[in-house]
């Protein structure tokens, strides 16, 4: 008699203990920029009050005045974080649209496909698997099912399957479907509870299992933009260290690299142009999408060995000051979104003359699907966040993409609800975990961009979506096992389910941003496929 297989979905989760390192970056790293803030208002409030400021040195005046910089600057920074607590200013998006990327949802992985994915030279059918699929009633033991079941429990902060009740299911459905607040069931419009009823249903059918009745505050969802912002005060000198920082690098582009700096319909962007490169027959441009952090301070290295590497191709990094704490932006906090972003990025490579133009012959489509011209196209390569970007670019204009690098790639599986949890909800127990949570998770900009001006839909990217996916000379893919925010080990199954095998990276040892990092198997590779 067969083992009935074990559901993983029903195992409670279990927090991992807190390294040393973790108690090490807090009390050396975190604390001690932490407190500049409150230490500055009691060094403040106990000079004004004791009147001790009139007999201060000079040396201590000048403390003082930093002091109140940081004293003023927190007031600030508390009603910024006042603004951007507001509900999402993000209107729900298109309801057909959700529901066709819920039912996406619903099938993905619901083929039954080889263990280790198809292979590249063998397969026939352009586009494999779950699309495909029809949604049936699984049986609750069915390894799709738990599988399920278990990656859908992320959304409920690692609740246990059964634990989960239809009040907490409406909740997470009904924010994913509107963007807003479920309302008491009985004050539903018709049409919302129609819409509710029919996603519940087919959620039930794919998960094998009927959601219980009543609610449980123990599973209580994950809703994005409506939960509370996670923001952790920094002090004034961070900021202007960052700024200084993202300076000087402006200024070594421009003076080492002859770089120069523009705006385009409100898309701000670093470009290189090769004095002797030739739109007609030089080599293809490179678009670089950075993530989250520092901006181009954090990516010095990596920009450093694309324009040592590649001197003869144009190099263009656009500028996110939202996510990069640019907090003395004017958009720092007014992120641009998926259509904004698309078209821009579009209406600035053709501008350039690097990709065709809008009314050109060349860009044909042949049985319903655009292709790349032969004197057209670019080659795109994003880290982490930069994979949304990346993502939106390919979901409005494929065809001006050639070659896709996507290291790190948070576009994929993103439905799973790991990147959500892993960065913004889970409990920090290593060093790594903790510094980009309080360097980057709850900065302010990142803060408002994830937790205000997410759209799940728009940055969720499917394999369908991706010219070539399974040519390895035109798109690759770069995942490490040990990557603290994606779960690669899931989009590697994924892309190797649609048949993704010799275009995919995966190093075990890897962690989130190491295949940048030089000196390494998957840095090396990087470039390698950059190059060809």
């Amino acid at each position: 008699m067969d083992t009935p297989p074990l559901d993983v979905a029903e195992i409670p989760f279990v927090v991992q203990p807190r390294t040393p390192g973790f108690y090490a970056v807090l009390a050396l790293v975190v604390i001690p920029l932490w407190s500049v803030t409150p230490l500055s208002w009691i060094f403040v409030i106990y000079s004004l009050r004791s009147g001790l400021i009139w007999t201060y040195t000079w040396l201590r005046r000048a403390c003082f005045l930093l002091a109140l910089c940081e004293v003023l600057f927190s007031i600030y920074h508390f009603y910024l974080v006042k603004q951007v607590s507001s509900p999402s200013p993000n209107a729900p998006g298109n309801t057909a649209e959700v529901q066709v990327a819920f039912t996406r949802v619903l099938k993905a992985g619901l083929a039954r496909l080889p263990e280790n994915g198809f292979d590249e030279e063998s397969l026939d059918v352009d586009r494999p698997g779950s699309p495909a699929e029809d949604i049936v009633k699984l049986a609750a033991q069915d390894p799709v099912a738990i599988d399920f079941r278990n990656c859908t429990r992320n959304w409920f902060r690692k609740a246990t399957w059964s634990s989960i009740r239809k009040e907490e299911m409406y909740a997470w459905l009904y924010w994913s479907i509107f963007n807003a607040a479920c309302p008491p069931t009985d004050q539903l419009s018709r049409g919302h509870r129609a819409i509710l009823d029919d996603a519940l249903k087919l959620l039930e059918m794919r998960s094998g299992n009927a959601i219980s009745e009543g609610f449980n505050t123990n599973s209580k969802p994950i809703l994005l933009t409506l939960d509370k912002v996670n923001v952790t005060w920094r002090p004034f000198f961070w900021y202007v260290f960052v700024f200084a920082s993202n300076q000087s690098m402006k200024a070594w582009l421009r003076n080492t690299w002859g770089a120069t700096f523009g705006c385009y319909n409100g898309l701000e962007f670093c470009i290189r142009v090769p004095p002797s490169w030739d739109a007609a027959s030089g080599p293809a441009p490179i678009l670089f999408l950075h993530g989250l952090g520092l901006g181009l301070t954090q990516y010095q290295l990596t920009l450093r060995e694309l324009l040592n590497s590649f001197p003869d191709r144009p190099l263009l990094i656009p500028l996110q000051p939202h996510i990069s704490q640019d907090i003395f932006h004017g958009r720092f906090l007014k992120p641009t979104n998926r259509h904004q972003t698309a078209e821009s990025l579009a209406g600035l490579l053709r501008k350039l003359g690097w990709v065709p133009g809008i009314d050109d012959e060349s860009d044909m489509e042949q049985d319903g699907k655009k292709e790349v011209s032969a004197r057209g196209g670019i080659t795109v390569f994003s880290h982490s966040n930069g994979s949304y970007v990346h993502a939106w670019l390919l979901k409005a204009y494929p065809e001006i993409v050639a070659k896709s690098c996507f290291v790190d790639p948070v576009t994929f599986c993103s439905w799973e609800g790991d990147v959500c949890y892993n960065f913004l909800y889970s409990r920090c127990s290593t060093a790594l975990e903790l510094v980009m949570r309080y360097f980057v998770g709850t900065e302010l900009g990142v803060a408002n961009t994830l937790q205000r001006h997410f759209d799940w839909t728009s940055n969720s990217l499917w394999y369908e979506e991706i010219p070539n996916a399974r040519d390895p000379t035109k798109t690759l893919f770069v995942l490490g096992g040990k990557d603290a925010i994606v779960n690669a080990e899931r989009v590697k199954k994924y892309l190797q389910s649609h048949g993704v095998r010799k275009g995919l990276f995966y190093d075990p040892e890897g962690g989130h941003g190491h295949a940048l990092v030089p000196g390494g198997e998957g840095h090396s590779l990087i470039f390698e496929w950059l190059a060809t």
